[in-house]
Parts: C-alpha cells; sequence; structure tokens
C-alpha cells in the first residue's frame, strides 16, 4: 500500500525506516505526476515488506520539497537508512524505478 507521507511525518517515515524508501513528490495539477501515480502504487504492492513506498503532495507539504531542492514533478527520490542515494526526476517507465528500488534492497 502506497503510504501518504506529510511534512509531519516525514522522519518517523522515511528517515527513520529500516527499509529502502521510494517517495514520489507530486501535485493534483501535473500531467506526468497522474502517469507516474499508478507505477509507484503498483511498485507499493510489489515490495511490500521489503520497501516502503510513498507520495507526497508538494502543494501540502511544501518543507520535503524545500528541504530536497525539488524543481520539478514528479521527482522521486529514494532512501536508504535515512540517507538519500538516487533520485529520478520526470515521467519514466516502471523498468527504471524497479531498478533502483532493486539496486537498495
Amino acid at each position: 500500500m502506497t503510504v501518504e507521507i506529510t511534512d509531519a511525518n516525514f522522519k518517523e517515515i522515511v528517515l527513520d525506516s529500516d527499509k529502502p524508501v521510494l517517495i514520489d513528490l507530486w501535485a493534483e495539477w501535473c500531467g506526468p505526476c497522474r502517469m507516474v501515480g499508478p507505477i509507484v502504487d503498483q511498485l507499493s504492492e510489489e515490495y511490500e515488506g521489503r520497501a516502503i513506498c510513498g507520495k507526497v503532495d508538494v502543494d501540502a507539504n511544501p518543507n520535503v520539497s524545500v528541504d530536497y531542492g525539488i524543481r520539478n514533478i514528479p521527482t522521486l527520490l529514494f532512501f536508504k537508512n535515512g540517507e538519500l542515494v538516487d533520485k529520478q526526476v520526470g515521467a519514466v517507465p516502471k523498468a527504471v524505478l524497479a531498478g533502483k528500488l532493486d539496486a537498495i534492497l
């Protein structure tokens, strides 16, 4: 299940996680974000128990965007042991995101 990540729960869900975390930074008005969203949902199911997949609405949660210098969406951030280890900007095929997740498992 895809987790809703907010400014308030970011530390608990992402930085304190003992599993790799994929975050989709998106907004309702963003066309490419609507293409990536279902892919993140699929990855969340496929990697259940091995990784956490979450979404941050950048309009409602500006702190995460500011903290990580997000200038374009969709941006996907990959964390391991609380550290940012990879980043993908723009819509890409599912295989690209799965490969990046596999690399940090």
